[in-house]
């Protein structure tokens, strides 16, 4: 196998991300790249990058899982390490 065919076993459509529409803050600044998902974005979002004013927008990205599931504890043993 070459590297082109190990590429595309790499990239198949199984382990693509699902991509949905998420609605995000972008710079206004054309020279700046910077953008925010709009849950982590703060009230008045302002650039992290440049510090400049920022817009809505909407981009198709992959979904993120916002909240962590903990484990509850286990009591300790007098066996535990």
């Amino acid at each position: 196998m070459n590297g082109k065919d190990a590429y595309k076993l790499a990239t198949t459509e199984e382990e693509k991300p699902k991509l949905i529409p998420t609605k995000i803050w972008k710079c206004k600044n054309p020279e700046c790249k910077a953008w925010v998902r709009e849950e982590f974005a703060e009230s008045e979002q302002s650039c992290p990058i440049c510090k400049g004013p920022m817009h809505r927008s909407m981009r198709h990205l992959p979904a993120v899982q916002n909240k962590i599931k903990r484990q509850p504890k286990k009591p300790k043993s007098e066996f535990d390490f």
